[in-house]
């Protein structure tokens, strides 16, 4: 099992920007995929971002291309999350998601996903 930590969460006003950090730690692993999926209220879970871990291949919904960059660093085993000209609409809590294992196998569907970390809440400001 893998240990994620969130972190970089915070108010911001709208425009401004945000870098989301996800830490992992607990085992080793050289490939598989880490997501970013965000959450409202009363909402269901969305996809935001992923990364193949091995090959740094980065997918995105569609809403939120030119907007987020997700990268990571293997050196560190941490995933982020660049956040630019952030709307109201923004706001949630973002969760970040792995799946590690022999292959790169990324998927914007939650339910494919072993291991979550915390969330960090994300508010911006009108």
């Amino acid at each position: 099992q893998v240990h994620l930590v969130e972190s970089g969460g915070g108010l911001v006003q709208a425009g401004g920007s945000l870098r989301l950090s996800c830490a992992a730690s607990g085992r080793k692993f050289s490939s598989g995929a880490m997501t970013w999926f965000r959450q409202v209220p009363g909402k269901e879970r969305e996809f935001v971002a992923a990364i193949g871990w091995s090959t740094g291949d980065a997918f995105y919904a569609d809403s939120l291309k030119g907007r987020f960059t997700i990268s990571r660093d293997n050196t560190k085993n941490t995933m982020y999350l660049q956040m630019n000209s952030l709307r109201p609409d923004d706001a949630a809590v973002y969760y970040c998601a792995a799946k590690f294992g022999e292959v790169d196998y990324v998927s914007h569907r939650d339910d494919e996903y072993d291991d979550w970390g915390q969330g960090t809440q994300v508010t911006v400001s009108s």
